[in-house]
C-alpha cells in the first residue's frame, strides 16, 4: 500500500473516525482504525462493535492495499506533524508495521491485518429519508439533555425518534426522559420516513451525529431497520446500533389540564434561578417558586450556608401556588427556550409542570417538581 494525502485533511478525517474507538479493549483490533487505499481515496473505518464510522478522502495512490494501525496514536502523530505537510504512508504486505512520512518525519506503527477487524454489517435498511443539518444538529440539541445515564433503565439511554400525528398533519418526533424531565420535538415529516419504526438512538451516537455536524447548510441522508441507522454527512457515514428495547409511553406523563399559567422573560428567569442557585448544595439543589399576583419569589435555603431570595415581574393571574424544582434541571430547560418568553403551565406542587417557548409550539418540556 502506498498513499499521500494533504495533512490538514488527513487529520480532519482521523479526528472523526478515532473518537469511535473505545481506549480499552479486550480486542486488539478494536483499538485500531482501518486504513485502506485505493482507486485515488483513502478510506478510514473505526469500531466499537455498536457504532462504525467511515470517511473517504482524496489520496495519491500508487499502491492499493489497506492494513489497521493504533487509533488513538495515530491520530496524534498526524496531528504533531506539520501544518501545510503532505503525508506518506506506506506498508509492506510481508511486514506487519505501516510508515508514516512527513518531511523529515518517519514514524513506523505496529499493525494488525484487515481481516482481525470487524464489519459492523448493517443489513437492509427498510426506509430512508434526509433531513437538513440545521434540523438534525436542533433535534439533537433540544432534546439530548433529557437522556437517562442510569444503566438500568437502558431503554431511557437514547433518543426515542419516531412518527406522531394524523395521518394528514405527520410529524417527525424526537422524545427523551430520565424519569425526572422529559424533552420532545416535532420535526415536519421528511419524505420517506412515513411508517418507519419507532427506534431509540443510544446517547454514544447521538454525541457523535451531534460533533460531525460542521455545515449547518448541508443535508444528512438517514437510513434505518427494526436494528441499525446510518448517518451519511458529506464523506462521512456513521453506522449504529440500536437500542434494542421499548420506550414507555411517554404521553401520558404529558400534563394535559395544567390551569395555571406563567409567562416569564425566559433571560431573566434563567439568571435568577442561576444566581439563587449559588446557595444550593449538591445533594439537594431545590429552588423554591413562589407564585402570586404579577410576581414571582425564587428562593433556596442551606442550612450548612445560607439563604438566597430574587423576585421577578411576571405574568400570572391564578391562585397563588408555591412549588419546587431541581435547580439544574429548570437551567437545563431554561437553556432550551430560542425565544423570549417561556411559558409554564402549573397544576399543584406534586404535579409535573409544562414548559414551552411562547413563540415555538414543536417543543415541549416536561419536569417533575421537588419537595420544598
Amino acid at each position: 500500500m502506498w498513499a499521500r494525502s494533504r495533512r490538514v485533511l488527513l487529520l480532519k478525517s482521523v479526528s472523526h473516525v478515532h473518537r469511535g474507538v473505545e481506549r480499552r479493549n479486550t480486542i486488539p483490533s478494536l483499538g485500531n482504525v482501518l486504513v485502506r487505499a485505493e482507486n485515488a481515496q483513502l478510506a478510514l473505518k473505526a469500531t466499537d462493535l455498536d457504532l462504525e464510522v467511515t470517511e473517504t478522502l482524496p489520496a495519491e495512490t500508487a499502491t492499493a492495499g489497506s492494513t489497521t494501525v493504533p487509533a488513538h496514536m495515530f491520530y496524534d502523530i498526524v496531528r504533531k506533524l506539520p501544518d501545510g505537510s503532505q503525508i506518506v504512508l506506506e506498508s509492506d504486505g510481508d511486514r506487519s508495521v505501516l510508515a508514516i512520512r512527513a518531511g523529515r518525519s518517519r514514524f513506523t506503527l505496529q499493525t494488525l491485518p484487515e481481516s482481525d477487524f470487524p464489519d459492523l454489517a448493517a443489513g437492509e435498511m427498510s426506509h430512508a429519508f434526509r433531513l437538513p443539518a440545521s434540523d438534525v444538529k436542533r433535534l439533537i440539541d433540544r432534546t439530548q439533555f433529557a437522556i437517562s445515564t442510569e444503566e438500568t433503565r437502558y431503554y431511557l439511554n437514547g433518543i426515542y425518534l419516531h412518527t406522531a400525528g394524523s395521518p394528514k398533519a405527520s410529524s417527525l418526533r424526537a422524545v427523551a426522559t430520565d424519569g425526572h424531565r422529559l424533552a420532545q420535538l416535532d420535526l415536519t415529516l421528511p419524505s420517506g420516513a412515513d411508517g418507519m419504526p419507532g427506534v431509540i438512538v443510544p446517547r454514544k451516537t447521538v454525541g457523535e451525529v451531534q460533533r460531525l455536524i460542521e455545515d449547518t447548510e448541508a443535508e444528512i441522508g438517514i437510513e434505518l431497520s427494526t436494528g441499525k441507522i446510518r448517518f451519511t454527512l458529506g464523506n462521512v457515514v456513521l453506522t449504529s446500533k440500536l437500542i434494542d428495547g421499548t420506550f414507555p409511553d411517554y404521553g401520558r406523563v404529558i400534563p394535559q389540564n395544567n390551569d395555571k399559567e406563567l409567562l416569564v422573560d425566559k433571560k431573566d428567569f434563567e439568571a435568577a434561578v442561576d444566581r439563587v442557585s449559588t446557595i444550593s448544595s449538591e445533594r439537594g439543589r431545590a429552588v423554591k417558586l413562589a407564585l402570586s399576583a404579577g410576581k414571582l419569589v425564587l428562593s433556596v435555603t442551606n442550612p450548612d450556608s445560607g439563604s438566597a431570595t430574587e423576585e421577578l415581574e411576571v405574568e400570572y393571574a391564578s391562585d397563588p401556588l408555591d412549588i419546587g424544582f431541581n435547580s439544574r434541571y429548570l437551567l437545563d430547560i431554561a437553556a432550551q427556550i430560542e425565544g423570549e418568553v417561556a411559558v409554564l403551565k402549573l397544576a399543584d406542587p406534586g404535579s409535573p409542570t409544562l414548559i414551552q417557548d411562547r413563540d415555538s409550539k414543536n417543543a415541549l418540556y416536561v419536569l417533575m417538581p421537588m419537595r420544598v
